[in-house]
C-alpha cells in the first residue's frame, strides 16, 4: 500500500462534487459499555475527529445524487460495532426508500471485540438492510479500501453489484496477525492484495481513490432510465429467402459448411467487436465474485441505443487455448442475476466451439453448470436477448440460449457437437463433416425454419472484412429486440418462455 490512508472524510471530498455532501448521522448512543470502553471511545473520537466507524450521507458525484458510507478507520481500527451497524442499516434504509443508489467505502478491521457477540450478531440485521436496498432494484457499488477485513468484508464488503478496490489494499476475511498469532506462520504474502482478487474474480476492479467518481459515474449513467422507440428497424429477416429454399443437397452442403469455416476464421468479430461498434457504453465486470473467473466470458453492464443491459457473453479471442469450463458459466449466472436484482435486460452472447471435456471439468461440475444456467435463464424475470454471433457448439452453446427473442448472424450454427465430432460417432471419421452438418440442420437459416431463433442477420459483406458493419447491423436487430420488449410485464415472460421452447420442432432425420 504506497499511498497515503484517506479518512472517511477526505475519501468522501474526492468522489462527491464539492459542498454537496450532507450528512445523515446522529449521536451514537452507547449503552452499557465498561470504564474502558467508555476511554477506548473517548480517545477513538479524540484522535479520529468522527464519532463512530463510518460516516454515511448524501451527496452529488457529477451531479447524480448518491447516498455514500465510507469508514474512518482511526475510529477503533473502522470496526463494526452495534452502533456502527445501526447507522450504516439507517442509511440503507433512507436510501431505499429515497430509491438513491449507495457508494459504500469500508476500510475495516472486523467486528468490534469490545463489543463481543453482539456486535458480530449486528452483522445478519446490516446484511438484511443490503438486500431490501437490492430487492428495490437500486445500485449498490463497493470501494473496498486498504485494509478491509472479517465481519466488515463479509457483509457490506462483499454484497456489491459491482466491487473496486483501491491498489494494493489487504483485502480478506481473516486477518494476518490473527493467523500468525492462531498458527504461529505468517500468511502468505500476496494472496490478501486487491490485485490478487481481480485476478481471481473477487472483486471487479482496481483503481485508485481519484478515479473512483468516473466509474461511479459511468455505471449510474448505463443504468439510467432506459429510453425507447428511437431505434431504426431491425435488419434482421424472419422469413427463409425463397432462393435457398431451391439450391441443390450439394450446394445446402457447401453453403453449410462455408458457414461453419466463416465462424472459425481468428478474425471474425467477437463480442467485443459488438460492444465497441453498437453500444454507447460499457462498463467491464469479472469473475464471479465468488473465486472464479473465465477470460473467456465477457461480463459487463452496457447501454444500447437508450437501454441499460446486462450482457454476457462467450468471447473465443480471449485466454488460453483451453475450452470453456464450468467457472464461465457460473460467471454468466452472476450476470443473470445482477440482470434481474437491477431489472434491467440481459443480453447473451453465443460464439463458442464447446465446452471443456476434461477430468478438471468434470469434477467442478460442468453439466451441472450448464444445467442450472438454463433453468435459471428459462425462469428470469426479466428480458433476455439472446445473439448466435459466430459458433454454437454443445452444451456450451445453448447453456445461453434460452430467450425471449433470438437472433442469428447468417454464418452462425448450432450444433450438438462440432460437426467432425457428429462424424467420428456415426462414421468413425471426420471426412463427413460437412454431410452431416447439412443434414443436422445447425445453419443459421435452418434454425430459423424449425423456430429455433426468431431472425437472421445477413453478412452482405465478410464479417472479416467489415467488422465495424457487421457489429452495428448486429447491434440494430439487439436494439430493436429491446424495444420490443420493453413493454412486456417481466412476470408474463417465463410462461411465455416455457411455450417457445416447449414447442415442439421439426425434426431431421440423419442418414
Amino acid at each position: 500500500m504506497s499511498s497515503r490512508r484517506l479518512s472517511a472524510h477526505e475519501l468522501i471530498e474526492t468522489v462527491v462534487d464539492p459542498g454537496t455532501f450532507i450528512c445523515w448521522d446522529a449521536a451514537p448512543q452507547h449503552e452499557h459499555e465498561s470504564a474502558d470502553y467508555a476511554a477506548d471511545l473517548a480517545s477513538a473520537q479524540e484522535k479520529s475527529g468522527a464519532d463512530e466507524a463510518v460516516v454515511t450521507g448524501e451527496g452529488r458525484v457529477r451531479g447524480r445524487r448518491v447516498a455514500v458510507a465510507a469508514s474512518e478507520f482511526g475510529f477503533l481500527a473502522g470496526s463494526l460495532g452495534a452502533q456502527t451497524s445501526a447507522r450504516l442499516i439507517d442509511m440503507f434504509d433512507r436510501a431505499t426508500a429515497e430509491r438513491l443508489p449507495v457508494l459504500a467505502a469500508p476500510a475495516s478491521g472486523g467486528t468490534r471485540m469490545q463489543e463481543g457477540t453482539p456486535a458480530f450478531f449486528t452483522m445478519i440485521g446490516l446484511t438484511a438492510a443490503i438486500r431490501r436496498h437490492k430487492e428495490a432494484g437500486l445500485l449498490y457499488l463497493v470501494y473496498l479500501r486498504h485494509p478491509t477485513t472479517g465481519g466488515t468484508m463479509a457483509t457490506w464488503g462483499s454484497l456489491g453489484h459491482m466491487t473496486i478496490a483501491e491498489p494494493g489494499a489487504l483485502l480478506g476475511f481473516l486477518g494476518p496477525r490473527v493467523f500468525e498469532t492462531l498458527y504461529g506462520t505468517p500468511f502468505p504474502t500476496g494472496v490478501q492484495v486487491s490485485e490478487n482478487l481481480r485476478e481471481h474474480g473477487l472483486i471487479d476492479a482496481v483503481v485508485p481513490p481519484e478515479e473512483l467518481g468516473a466509474v461511479v459515474v459511468r455505471a449510474m449513467d448505463i443504468l439510467a432510465r432506459p429510453s425507447v422507440g428511437a431505434a431504426e428497424a431491425s435488419p434482421g429477416v424472419t422469413t427463409v429467402p425463397s432462393q435457398l429454399r431451391h439450391e441443390s443437397e450439394e450446394q445446402h452442403r457447401d453453403r453449410v459448411w462455408d458457414s461453419v469455416l466463416a465462424t472459425r476464421e481468428s478474425r471474425r468479430p467477437t463480442v467485443r467487436h459488438l460492444l465497441k461498434y453498437g453500444a454507447d457504453d460499457v462498463l467491464q465486470l469479472s469473475g464471479t465474485a465468488q473465486g472464479e473467473r473465465d477470460p473467456r466470458l465477457f461480463l459487463g453492464l452496457a447501454r444500447w441505443a437508450g437501454h441499460p443491459c446486462v450482457v454476457i457473453g462467450q468471447d473465443r479471442a480471449q485466454g488460453s487455448a483451453r475450452p470453456m469450463g464450468p467457472a464461465l458459466l457460473r460467471e454468466a449466472r452472476r450476470g443473470l442475476r445482477l440482470a434481474q436484482q437491477l431489472r434491467i435486460p440481459l443480453v447473451t452472447v453465443i460464439d463458442t466451439e464447446g465446452a471443456d471435456l476434461s477430468q478438471e471439468a468434470e469434477e467442478a461440475g460442468m453439466a451441472s453448470a450448464i444445467a442450472r444456467s438454463l433453468s435459471d435463464l428459462l425462469g428470469v424475470k426479466t428480458p433476455v436477448v439472446s445473439v448466435l454471433l459466430g459458433q454454437g457448439t454443445g452444451g456450451g452453446a445453448i447453456a445461453l440460449l434460452p430467450a425471449d427473442h433470438t437472433i442469428a448472424a447468417e454464418h452462425a450454427w448450432l450444433s450438438p457437437l462440432p460437426p467432425e465430432g457428429a462424424s467420428a460417432i456415426l462414421y468413425r471419421d471426420t471426412e463427413h463433416a460437412s454431410q452431416l452438418a447439412a443434414a443436422q440442420g445447425i445453419d443459421a437459416w435452418s434454425l430459423l425454419e424449425a423456430g429455433i431463433v426468431d431472425e437472421v442477420v445477413p453478412e452482405d459483406v465478410e464479417a472479416t472484412k467489415d467488422p465495424r458493419c457487421f457489429a452495428r447491423r448486429m447491434s440494430a436487430a439487439v436494439v430493436s429486440a429491446l424495444d420490443s420488449l420493453a413493454y412486456t410485464p417481466v412476470d408474463a415472460l417465463p410462461a411465455g418462455r416455457a411455450r417457445r421452447f416447449g414447442a415442439a420442432r421439426k425434426v431431421r432425420l440423419v442418414a
